[in-house]
């Protein structure tokens, strides 16, 4: 039984162990990236017809061209129109790119009209995941 117990008291500690040492990690590799959100009218033909095709529904994807990394986050279909969306980080790290944005809602309701936000953010293309947060 003691047996058992220090196993699992080691396995914990490990956990606890690689946990901290990749946070710290990923704090210090931090860099925040340069980026620009892009309007529709500024999408590159194929980009746009492929947001066409999945915006009703909830998407995430990346997209490159000409040098550039766009990284794109669909809400998918919404009921009414007002919603806006935030980045809330754009960053990389040694490994990846990581990003997060957060749909907000509209502040009064709008005629029942549906919408499909999303976000579209440009950034010099790097050779690293992408990971989404939500």
């Amino acid at each position: 039984m003691k047996k058992i117990r220090n196993g699992i008291v080691m396995i914990l500690l490990l956990c606890l162990l690689c946990g901290c040492s990749f946070a710290t990690e990923k704090e210090e590799d931090r860099r925040d990236l340069a980026y620009t959100v892009v309007s529709e009218d500024e999408l590159p033909t194929e980009l746009k017809d492929l947001i066409e095709t999945k915006k009703a529904e909830p998407f995430k994807m990346t997209y490159e061209d000409q040098g550039y990394l766009y990284i794109v986050q669909g809400f998918g279909q919404k009921p009414t129109g007002g919603f806006s969306i935030q980045l809330q980080e754009l960053y990389e790290t040694g490994n990846a790119i990581y990003f997060s944005a957060l749909l907000i809602g509209p502040e009064e309701q709008n005629a029942p009209a549906a919408s499909f936000p999303y976000i579209v953010v440009k950034t010099e293309y790097q050779e690293k995941t992408v990971v989404f947060n939500s």
